[in-house]
């Protein structure tokens, strides 16, 4: 259950439904929800940390780019079918897909800096 602020409709707070199956289905004026949502149909824009052999990891998938690359964040289109890896020339290095598991993560994380003391 999710609880509403009714003047700004912000979400106050979630709670487990008290009500059993049977007693949903005998709420009065309920009806089953809509289809799920449908999947974006432009590539999604990710960014990437490339290890230090120049290697990336989308969406479980390691593709390499080459030493060249290594420790720079790269821009990674993600569509249902390929990767298109987005480098410094101007170039695209697109790959073909071989998972279904979906982009969680869109930014990638900065590289370490050393601190001296």
């Amino acid at each position: 259950m999710l609880l509403f602020d009714l003047d700004t409709r912000t979400l106050l707070r979630t709670r487990p439904n008290p009500l059993t199956t049977e007693q949903v289905l005998r709420l009065r004026g309920a009806r089953p929800a809509g289809p799920p949502p449908r999947p974006a149909l432009e590539p999604i824009r990710v960014q990437r940390l490339a290890d230090h052999t120049g290697v990336v990891s989308v969406c479980g998938q390691r593709v390499g780019v080459g030493r060249a690359y290594a420790r720079r964040t790269l821009t990674v289109m993600v569509s249902d079918t390929t990767l298109a890896i987005e480098l410094d020339d101007g170039d695209n290095h697109i790959v073909r897909r071989t998972t279904t598991s979906p982009a969680i993560t869109i930014k990638a994380r900065s590289p370490r800096t050393v601190t001296e003391t």
